[in-house]
Parts: C-alpha cells; structure tokens; sequence
C-alpha cells in the first residue's frame, strides 16, 4: 500500500483520516500494532465517499465498530480501517420502534429505548458492543439476541451503494447472519418494539448489570466471552474443567472470575492472547473431544509466529 495514495486519502477527508494509527486505543483488549490508516465518518454520506475513494484506489478495507470483540495483531492492519462508533449514532423513534445508526452503542441505544417507554432491548443493554456489529453477528445476552428485534437493515457495498435486508433476509443464526464475512458494512437499522414501563425496563437492565458484575472480570481489559458456546455445552465450563482458569502467557491470562474471558493483566502482546486461545483449544479438544470456535475476530498481522502455526507475514485481515 503506497504512502503516497494514503496521504491522498488524507488530504481528501481532513480530521477524519489517520495515519499509522494505534489500534490499542480502539480496541478493548487496549493492545494491537498499527492501522495504516483509520476512518472515522462523520455521517453515512462521508461513509459513502471514503468507501468509493478506496475501491477506486485499490485500498484494502477493514471495518470495525467500537472494537469490543477484536483482537488485533501485533504487526497491525494493512488497510484502511474504517470505525462506525461515535458520530453515528443517530435515533429516530418510529411506529414500530426506533431506528438508529451503526455507530450508537448498545448501551446508548437501550437507555434510549427506556427513555422512549420502549422494551426489548434490556439485554443489550450490558453488551459494550455497537448496534452494527451486534447485529452482523447476532449477539445476545440473557436469553435475548438481536434477531428479536431487527426489522430492516441497511447496509453499504464497498462500492459505496446501498442494500436493504428485511428481517428475514438476514438469515440469523448464534453469532451470525447474512452480512457476516461479506463486503458490506450496516448503517442504519430499523427496531421492532413493543411499548414497556420504563420502570420493569429499568429493573431488568439493573439486574442483568448486577449479574454481570457478579461473575465477569470488567475491571481488566478483555474482549469479553473469547469463544462461542459448542452445542451441548458452555465453553467457561469445559475451559474451567480441564484446569486451565488462570492459566497466564505473558500478559495474557484465563480469568480467574470467569474462564471463558481471556483478560489483559499487564503488557499482554496479541501474540500472548492468540496462543493463549490456541492452547486452551488444544487442551479441551484434548480433554473432552470439543473444539471451541472463537468468538472474538482475530484480524492484522503477526510480528512474530504464534505458537504452533505458520503464517507469513504477508497474510492479513
């Protein structure tokens, strides 16, 4: 990826585009190597105009939310990173519900909602995650999941067009859905709600904060539950069973509070996370014959081999 073309990229969007950016400061787990360049969009017109700069630049293209379930490399991203949090996150309430921009937190948007005298949402409200990622992949908490409450999305191309999905195009599933893995990053959605009592609201969203505070280690950095929960059984257990609950690598250790967080101790490099996560795999598999799925997306490029593989470093995202 030529300088030259990025500099041009900057030029082209001042106070949006940043060069050589730490991707530690937007990521949860607080560590991670460089982006080449990261886009912070204003609106989801400016959104339009970086993704067509790009595709006619031949920029690579990486999108992320507020960086709550990545886990970036220790030699960075080779792209231009695009971060839907922050100036999006616009809400309108609606007949059905609400509708409301990518860039909201879940938080932001499930307060909102109680605000409104509008249920359903209760149990995002603890999921520090963005309404665009949380929807990509169907995330959930407490017996409810995005898929409850979705009725449209709209998404962009990286050609910068404009795609709508009903509800039941989006094809949801645990932790997946039709837009997961495609060229396509969500801006808006639309929100089926039902009328609540902001008070039992309130009550709920309390309780579900006391629960999670009670067993999830959120005073450390961590990119919360690391793997997907296999069928028949929860990954915490299993982990916690086959004695690896505060099994460390370098900076990187098994939560004591609760086995399925990996958290960031202290200095913890990706590369200490990455084979940590492969050797609490290696070891269930072996212990119990089930291989856990990572939950956490793992992007960028490796410094330095992870143990146990053989990535060159031209592979990234």
């Amino acid at each position: 990826m030529e300088n030259k073309v990025l500099q041009e990229l900057q030029a082209e969007f001042p106070h949006v585009i940043r060069l050589g950016e730490p991707m530690q400061d937007h990521t949860s787990f607080r560590l991670g190597g460089p982006a080449a360049a990261m886009a912070i969009p204003n609106s989801i017109k400016q959104l339009q105009d970086i993704l067509v700069f790009c595709r006619a630049h031949k920029l690579p293209i990486f999108i992320m939310g507020n960086g709550s379930n990545l886990l970036v490399r220790d030699g960075g991203i080779r792209a231009v990173v695009i971060k839907i949090a922050g100036a999006m996150s616009t809400v309108t309430l609606t007949e059905a519900g609400m509708e409301a921009e990518a860039g909201i937190s879940l938080s932001a948007l499930a307060h909102t909602a109680v605000e409104a005298g509008l249920g359903g949402l209760e149990f995002a409200a603890g999921i520090p995650g963005t309404l665009g990622g949380a929807v990509v992949m169907n995330a959930g908490a407490y017996g409810g999941e995005m898929k409850d409450v979705v009725d449209f999305v709209l998404a962009l191309d990286y050609e910068g067009r404009e795609h709508r999905f009903n509800a039941n195009e989006m094809n949801f599933g645990y932790r997946q859905s039709a837009i997961q893995g495609k060229e396509l990053t969500v801006v808006k959605v639309g929100l089926r709600l039902p009328e609540q009592d902001p008070a039992v609201s309130r009550a709920l969203i309390s309780d579900y904060n006391a629960r999670r505070r009670a067993k999830q280690p959120l005073h450390l950095p961590s990119a919360g539950s690391v793997f997907k929960r296999p069928p028949g059984h929860y990954a915490g257990q299993l982990i916690e069973e086959a004695g690896l609950k505060g099994k460390r690598i370098g900076g990187a250790q098994v939560s004591p509070m609760h086995a399925g967080f990996i958290v960031n101790v202290g200095n913890a490099t990706a590369s200490d996370v990455e084979a940590l996560i492969r050797h609490v795999q290696e070891t269930v598999a072996a212990k119990f014959g089930v291989r856990l799925e990572t939950e956490v997306r793992i992007v960028g490029e490796s410094i330095r081999p992870v143990a146990g593989e053989t990535r060159t470093a031209d592979e990234h995202i």
